[in-house]
């Protein structure tokens, strides 16, 4: 005696109604389970999953996360680096304004004082001060 005869005595001694139900009831889990398993559901029923494919999808979606990661993480590289330079760039403008800058008001400051001594509004001893003072600047 093998299952399937097993099968057939519960069956013949159920009512017919009662049969029919249960044998659709069979045919509609078994389409349930195999649009959603596929043959795993033929291999393994609704209790285990087929690993195989499973963590084959799920690592295959890591795979794309890392990968958009590493592409962000690129660009964020790229704009660092461009930042990095226009730091640099505007350190050397800064330099650059600052010595121009202090140089120009020396030499303004040094014609000035020569001015104010033309026009007698200092003498020589203040203007000699004022020109040491814009020397140690």
């Amino acid at each position: 005696m093998n299952s399937w005869s097993g099968i057939s005595d519960i069956l013949s001694n159920l009512p017919p109604i009662l049969a029919t139900v249960l044998i659709v009831a069979a045919v509609v889990i078994f389409i349930v389970g195999f649009t959603r398993r596929g043959l795993n559901f033929v291999k393994y029923g609704f209790g285990k999953i087929g690993m195989d494919e499973t963590l084959e999808k799920r690592f295959d979606r890591l795979d794309e996360r890392f990968d958009k990661m590493d592409g962000r993480l690129d660009r964020m590289d790229e704009r660092l680096d461009g930042l990095e330079s226009d730091i640099g760039n505007l350190r050397t403008e800064l330099s650059t304004v600052k010595t121009n800058h202090f140089g120009h008001l020396k030499g303004f400051l040094t014609e000035l004082t020569s001015i104010l001594l033309d026009k007698d509004v200092i003498n020589n001893t203040d203007k000699a001060r004022l020109d040491n003072q814009l020397r140690n600047m």
